[in-house]
């Protein structure tokens, strides 16, 4: 084998990928070579790129995260090898994820100010388990009263989501644009142009007049005053003439 060749050396870096399992730098692939063997590095370049385009049309591709190259099985794939594991991949709680985007966008962070920044306390658990699985660390503590720490993501991270680093990462606009539109209540939705075009052909000419102003409140109390001062308020005149009472012979009241 002539590692000078790309074409050779590609082949071995293949098969070092293949059964590493793992991503590997190019200074580690260079190690793994005897002083002697060790082409140029212009050379290992060369070879990587005839590796990944040997991938073209295949299951799998050459790819390069935080920590090095690594071959994986294409995404397009995913929902079929998947099978291959009884175990169903572990689903993670919508506040983990919220919680590792607000670090992986303003690390370093601390925990009070993730807090800060959702409204809740953030679960000791949450923090616990992006530790235990490499994705965060502790990158230093801040210079305030109680000096907490500040958290901030890792290369496991980026191999995780298939960055080779953070400016990898979508800008928050394009996560918006990703949000799901609001569904239209029924009464809100637009009227279709040709059936508006129905429904003031039909209008008779007096409906197609110029449409009345809406009565303000204001103009309702002006109106309502109005009103009270041309209201009756003095009855006297619906009042009977009563016929004078006088007293009977008995002391009896006697009309």
């Amino acid at each position: 084998m002539n590692l000078n060749d790309p074409r050779d050396l590609a082949s071995l870096i293949e098969a070092f990928l293949l059964a590493s399992g793992k991503p590997q730098s190019l200074e580690r692939l260079y190690e793994l070579l005897e002083e002697a063997e060790r082409p140029e590095p212009q050379v290992f370049k060369q070879a990587l790129e005839v590796l990944g385009k040997s991938c073209s049309g295949r299951a799998f591709e050459l790819k390069e995260v935080a920590s090095g190259y690594r071959l994986q099985i294409r995404e397009d794939f995913a929902p079929w090898v998947g099978r291959l594991w009884e175990e169903r991949p572990q689903r993670y709680s919508r506040a983990l994820l919220e919680t590792l985007a607000l670090i992986a966008y303003r690390q370093p962070i601390t925990r009070g100010e993730i807090e800060d920044v959702r409204g809740v306390a953030v679960n000791s658990n949450i923090i616990r388990t992006m530790v235990e699985r490499e994705w965060i660390r502790v990158v230093g503590y801040r210079e305030v009263p109680g000096r907490p720490a500040m958290f901030a993501t890792t290369k496991a991270f980026l191999d995780h989501f298939n960055l080779k680093s953070l400016d990898e990462l979508p800008a928050l606009a394009e996560l918006r644009e990703m949000e799901p539109e609001p569904l239209l209540d029924p009464d809100d939705a637009p009227v279709p142009a040709h059936l508006q075009a129905l429904a003031d052909a039909s209008l008779g000419e007096e409906d197609v007049s110029e449409p009345k102003d809406e009565t303000s409140f204001r103009s309702l109390l002006v109106e309502l005053d109005a009103m009270e001062e041309g209201l009756k308020i003095d009855f006297d005149d619906l009042r009977e003439e009563e016929p004078e009472a006088s007293l009977g012979e008995e002391g009896k009241l006697q009309p």
